[in-house]
Parts: structure tokens; C-alpha cells; sequence
């Protein structure tokens, strides 16, 4: 079965307010086995809802909507659905009560315009709201020559919708499936070379239509390997991904850093805590960057010793004292850096990272200079500013990381 979801309101569509019931429905969608293979927003406007519920009607054998259900006069689902069948709207008795003791609960006069919510395409079910004033709407509409699509019309209030969702939606949807099916999806996450590099280092996986399907995203430089399974359990899920994961690890080896909600820090962390060691940090251009994200992960305590940011070069001269080098250039300051915290907060290791990434208008990056110190030396690397001007110190920093987790790596 294929799903659309549709979201609702002008706040979306101006941008003032992130669509996230979407992305929550799509997963619990897919936990159920329906593939989502369209969202659709739209504004407050009868006649573009119409549009797209009919099109969405169309194309999809279940279709979830959220938002345009309250009793403004933007508020135009329950119009919009009722144009799209041609039928008119009725009121619901058992409805239009449960609202009223809602405001008799709570003390309030029930406004006239609260009447509304209790109006319903004609041959539509109630989906209750046990906590709120707008029922959602079950709708089956007729497809000739096809099966019938379901469309569920639910309140935008994120507690409301989820609520409604557990209690009757996804039920409904699990006994319209002829077998229990489930789709999971598997993250592998890698960092190291570009999207295009690594996509050419896998044989075959890319391809649409392949069982497992394998897709490929970039964020914040990190390259992230989603594989999808469908199967009656999820244990069958996964079983099915097991060879393609195994392709994977093995094509691209120590590029691959972890899975699901790992980043670099947490790798850089295990690797640590696996051979008992310590870090520190020193950061002239990334903001304190890779201390933050160190510091965020639970079993970094007793392994990343602590970070100091020093943008200024009086700081630096701080930092540096006596063992300031006699060349000024970046290379030599964030070497002599990463020795020196190294030294003053008695890590294993120490990384330091140097200017701020400002990228280049004329398309010649300059360098960014990084170091890594541990008790044979200092090891100090540059690598050109590439990519958007807004992830450069994002890239930088990872960039840091993967020196030091590539470094933990060899020495296991």
C-alpha cells in the first residue's frame, strides 16, 4: 500500500513553523509496512486543499492529513474533504457533545463557532479526541475500477494527533493490510572522502529498485548509507540487510564510523574508553566545536579531559608561554598548540585545530591546519576549504575527529 501525507496551514507553507508531524507519521507509517511515497503541504485556501486531496486520492491507498480542523474560519479540511466527494456536511450528535462538556470542564462558555468541529462529510467516521475540541474525520472514498482509498483527517496539535494516531488511526490502517508487513531501515554513517567517491566504491548498491534498497545522504560532511527492508517481521527486516551491511563494511572499510545516531565523537569516544586513554582539546577556528560535541557524549567522562578555545593570539601566547614557536606561520602555532595542551592537561592524546574556515570568493581555498600530539610527537595535517561557506567549521572539526579516530584505529 502506498501513503501520502498531507499537512495544512499557512504557518507551514510561509515557513514560520517546521513541519515535524509529517516526518513522525512517516516513520510510524513505515513501522505498519506502508510506504510513504508522497508529502504534500498546502496552505489555508478551499480550493488548493481540494486540489491536493484529489490528487492525493488518486494516487494513494491511504492518505493521512494533520492541521485545518479547529473552528476558525481558516480552518477548511473538513470543507475541503466534503467538496472533494461532493457530499455536504452533517453534524454528529456524540461529536458535538463531547465538546461541549470539554468547555464545561473547564468552566468556559462554548463560542457558537466551536459547533463547526462537529460537522462531518456525510458517511465519514469520528475519529475521537479524547483531549481536545477537534474530532479527526475517517473517511472511505470509492476509486471505480480500484480498491477504495482511506483518508484519515487529523487535528495539528502534535499531543492530540498522536494520541488519536495509536488509539484508532494506525489500528484502522493494520487491518486494511491483506499480511503483516513491516518496513525498518538500517543507518550506516562514514566520513572521509566526497558523496560521489564513496557511491563509486559500492558495486551495484545505489541502484533503484534493488531488495534491500540502499540511499545515500549528505549532512554536515557526514555521509550516511540508509537501507530499507520490508518483511513480515522485523526481525526478517533485518536478517535481509545483514549481506548488504557486510558489502558495505567490507568496500569501504575504516570509512565507515558507526550506525543509526552515531557521529564522529561517539567513535572517538568508544575508541578511547576501549583502550583507556585520554583527550584534550585546543581550538584557535572551530568555536569550541569539538569540545561541545565531546563533552556531549555520556562515556566521555574520565576520557575527554577538558578543551580551551583560544581565538585571540593573546590567548594563544597564553597557552603557548615560552614554547612559542619562532615561525609564526598557522602550521607551526597549531602544532606547538596541540603539544602543549597535550602537556598542561596530561592527556593521552591532544588535538588543536587552527584558523577560522572564512572560505574564498575566487574559488582558491585556503588551507585549514590541524595537529594531533601524542607521546611519539605531533603529527600536523592541512586540507583546502571546500563545500558551503555555512558547514566549513563543521567539516573542520569532523575533520579533527577522524585524524584521531583513524589514529585509535591503528593502534588497537
Amino acid at each position: 500500500m502506498l501513503a501520502e501525507i498531507i499537512s495544512i496551514g499557512d504557518e507551514l507553507t510561509s515557513g514560520q513553523r517546521l513541519d515535524t508531524n509529517s516526518q513522525w507519521l512517516s516513520t510510524l507509517l513505515g513501522q505498519l509496512g506502508v510506504e510513504v511515497r508522497y508529502h504534500t503541504t498546502v496552505a489555508d485556501e478551499l480550493d488548493a486543499n481540494v486540489r491536493v486531496f484529489r490528487a492525493a486520492i488518486e494516487r494513494a491507498d491511504i492518505v493521512v492529513a494533520t492541521g485545518g480542523l479547529g473552528p476558525t474560519a481558516d480552518d477548511l479540511t473538513r470543507d475541503a474533504l466534503a467538496a472533494t466527494i461532493e457530499r455536504p456536511l452533517v453534524l454528529d450528535a456524540e461529536a458535538l457533545q463531547h465538546i461541549e462538556t470539554l468547555f464545561a470542564r473547564r468552566r468556559r462558555p462554548m463560542p457558537q463557532s466551536n459547533r463547526l468541529q462537529a460537522m462531518f462529510p456525510a458517511g465519514s467516521r469520528v475519529i475521537p479526541n479524547p483531549t481536545g475540541t477537534a474530532p479527526g474525520i475517517d473517511l472511505e472514498v470509492p476509486r471505480p475500477g480500484w480498491s477504495a482509498c482511506r483518508v484519515f483527517a487529523l487535528p495539528g496539535v502534535p499531543a492530540e494527533m498522536r494520541r488519536m494516531w495509536a488509539e484508532t488511526v494506525a489500528p484502522a490502517i493494520a487491518a486494511l493490510l491483506p499480511a503483516p508487513r513491516v518496513i525498518r531501515h538500517r543507518r550506516i554513517k562514514c566520513f572521509g572522502v566526497g558523496e560521489s567517491d564513496l557511491e563509486a566504491m559500492l558495486p551495484d548498491l545505489i541502484r533503484r529498485g534493488r531488495e534491500p534498497q540502499v540511499g545515500i545522504t549528505v549532512s554536515g560532511a557526514t555521509i550516511t548509507l540508509r537501507i530499507t527492508a520490508a518483511g513480515a517481521t522485523p526481525e526478517q527486516c533485518y536478517a535481509q540487510m545483514e549481506g548488504t551491511v557486510a558489502t558495505i563494511r567490507e568496500c569501504l572499510g575504516n570509512l565507515v564510523f558507526g550506525e543509526e545516531d552515531d557521529e564522529l565523537e561517539h567513535a572517538v569516544i568508544r575508541l578511547l574508553a576501549t583502550q583507556d586513554k585520554t583527550l584534550a582539546t585546543v581550538e584557535w577556528g572551530t568555536a569550541g566545536l569539538l569540545a561541545h560535541w565531546l563533552s556531549e557524549v555520556p562515556q566521555s567522562v574520565g576520557h575527554f579531559l577538558g578543551g580551551l578555545i583560544v581565538p585571540s593570539p593573546e590567548s594563544r601566547r597564553l597557552i603557548l608561554q615560552s614554547a612559542s614557536p619562532t615561525d609564526e606561520s598557522p602550521q607551526a602555532i597549531v602544532g606547538a598548540l596541540a603539544v602543549k595542551c597535550r602537556q598542561r592537561l596530561a592527556a593521552d592524546f591532544a588535538l588543536a585545530t587552527g584558523p577560522a574556515p572564512d572560505g574564498d570568493p575566487s574559488g582558491t581555498s585556503p588551507d585549514f591546519w590541524y595537529a594531533l600530539a601524542t607521546a611519539d610527537g605531533v603529527q600536523v595535517r592541512s586540507s583546502p576549504y571546500g563545500g558551503p561557506p555555512d558547514i566549513l567549521k563543521t567539516r573542520a572539526a569532523k575533520q579533527v575527529l577522524n585524524l584521531l579516530r583513524l589514529k585509535l584505529l591503528r593502534t588497537e
